[in-house]
């Protein structure tokens, strides 16, 4: 009679109703981070986890705290802390899949909804709460209906963005509310020095400490690519890569990352009026539209997603199989975090990067040196950019003037000021040195780009890059200002230009 081999989750020391959920669930083997911060969760310690996006960060909290959970299970036990709406939802989900047999109650907090509504879930007396900080502070000062006397854990997550100071002041708040005798867990997919040297959250000298030891920052199952494109042709470029994806896989899931809530907007709509069925994830939106959004594209209703950066951190969508960076991010780091929406937990993906040439070569090297890993060309039609250049010129503008009409800019503006409103500042005054800070940021965009332009190529690392094998035998001409040529506009009369990519729910 053969033996059976122990599960991997009852060694770590969770109790067997715990380890046979998460079999239910597919997770059979833990993750090197669950095998090395669970048990020391478990006895009691600080913990500072950090790992590649994909390697099992939310379990490796969720279920120990689960396990002691159910040894006293009492309302308020934990309190995880995390940036934005999705995130807050989708850990919530874990802590409920995860938690199912025992009856776990998790209340979320992360404003979109009524403030009404929150306040009457946390009286409730949920053993976890999952919030983002700005919403719990304005909880915890704006009444006294729940008491966190009873925690035991706090959690942050993604704590290389909570403790970088952005958000000091709703956790000094929420510092003044908690507990001093609690275990402190930091998970991240980067380590930072200042994570452990929090004044907010301070953390035991003698924390646990894990981080994944690796070279490389990315998962080696991700094959990055990039394109090329010029200042002009960046929208036909993406579309043209996106249609050769979708023929070679149909049933794909694709996200789209861009870098500002109005293009992320404009894009999904020029996308939709190309018949490329889509949805789209900003900030602007409210948060029942975000939900909805984000549900279509899990049960893979609709098989594309066009979001900011809203969407790159944590979240978990196992069938996304590429990503496509439309406008690169502002940093190496946040690259990392978009491409880690691929190829998570062992599976396979893919991730395409837009590189205007030469304007982007620069932070094509900076997140080659971040990644140790180059990327490599992936290959598309230029002669069918070409062909569709005119008609996705004329999409987008009819998309533009569309967008002005339903008067994004007001909706941006209101949602600013409510903002403000619920900060307890003076909306009027804030609009005025909004609108100053946006000019002088206008300013100092424009000054930078003369210098960049008056420099041209005169980087050593653009130089260095410029030498590349990658961009000896390329033709660098097409990538100079396009003259407009009337005939373009024969393209128009070729409505099938641009070939269908509506996809039937699989």
């Amino acid at each position: 009679m053969e033996r059976k081999e122990p599960n991997s989750f009852q060694a770590l020391g969770l109790r067997p109703w715990l380890a046979k959920q998460l079999t239910k669930v597919g997770l059979k083997d833990a993750t090197p981070i669950q095998k090395s911060c669970i048990p020391a969760i478990l006895s009691g310690q600080d913990c500072i986890g950090a790992a590649k996006t994909g390697s099992g960060k939310t379990f490796a909290f969720a279920l120990p705290i689960l396990e002691k959970l159910s040894e006293e299970p009492v309302s308020h036990f934990a309190l995880v802390l995390t940036p934005t709406h999705e995130l807050a939802y989708q850990i919530s989900e874990q802590f409920l899949v995860a938690g199912q047999p025992m009856g776990v109650r998790v209340c979320v907090v992360s404003g979109g909804t009524d403030q009404m509504i929150e306040s009457q879930k946390l009286m409730q007396r949920p053993h976890i709460v999952v919030a983002m900080p700005g919403r719990l502070a304005d909880h915890l000062t704006g009444c006294d209906t729940f008491s966190f006397d009873n925690l035991k854990y706090l959690v942050v997550d993604e704590a290389d963005r909570m403790l970088n100071g952005d958000f000091d002041a709703s956790l000094a708040i929420i510092e003044k509310s908690l507990p001093k005798a609690r275990q402190n867990l930091f998970f991240s997919a980067t380590m930072k020095d200042f994570i452990k040297d929090s004044s907010i959250f301070p953390i035991a000298n003698e924390c646990f400490e894990w981080s994944e030891e690796s070279q490389v920052a990315t998962v080696d199952t991700l094959d990055q690519r990039y394109l090329l494109c010029a200042d002009y042709d960046r929208d036909m470029v993406l579309i043209e890569a996106l249609r050769k994806y979708r023929d070679e896989n149909p049933n794909s899931n694709v996200m789209i990352f861009t870098n500002t809530k109005k293009y992320c907007q404009l894009l999904s709509m020029t996308l939709q009026n190309l018949d490329i069925e889509n949805v789209c994830l900003h900030g602007f939106m409210r948060q029942k539209e975000r939900v909805a959004a984000i549900s279509r594209f899990k049960s893979n209703h609709i098989r594309t997603l066009i979001a900011t950066d809203v969407a790159a951190r944590g979240l978990d969508i196992p069938s996304v199989q590429l990503v496509i960076n439309h406008m690169l991010p502002r940093t190496p780091k946040e690259y990392i975090h978009r491409v880690g929406r691929t190829a998570r937990a062992g599976r396979s993906g893919m991730s395409i990067s837009i590189f205007r040439f030469p304007r982007d070569l620069e932070l094509l090297g900076s997140i080659e040196d971040e990644i140790n890993t180059k990327l490599q060309e992936h290959p598309i039609d230029q002669r069918m950019v070409e062909r569709i250049f005119m008609q996705v010129n004329v999409t987008r503008r009819e998309s533009e003037m569309k967008l002005d009409n339903n008067d994004f800019d007001e909706r941006a503006q209101n949602y600013r000021r409510k903002t403000w409103i619920i900060e307890g500042k003076d909306p009027d005054q804030m609009e005025a040195l909004y609108r100053k800070k946006q000019k002088d940021k206008l300013k100092e965009i424009r000054r930078k780009r003369k210098e960049q332009q008056e420099k041209s190529l005169g980087s050593d690392e653009k130089q260095a890059l410029m030498q590349d094998e990658r961009f000896q035998t390329m033709d660098k001409e097409r990538f100079e200002k396009r003259p407009k040529r009337k005939s373009e506009t024969a393209n128009l009369k070729h409505p099938n230009a641009i070939k269908k990519t509506k996809t039937k729910p699989s």
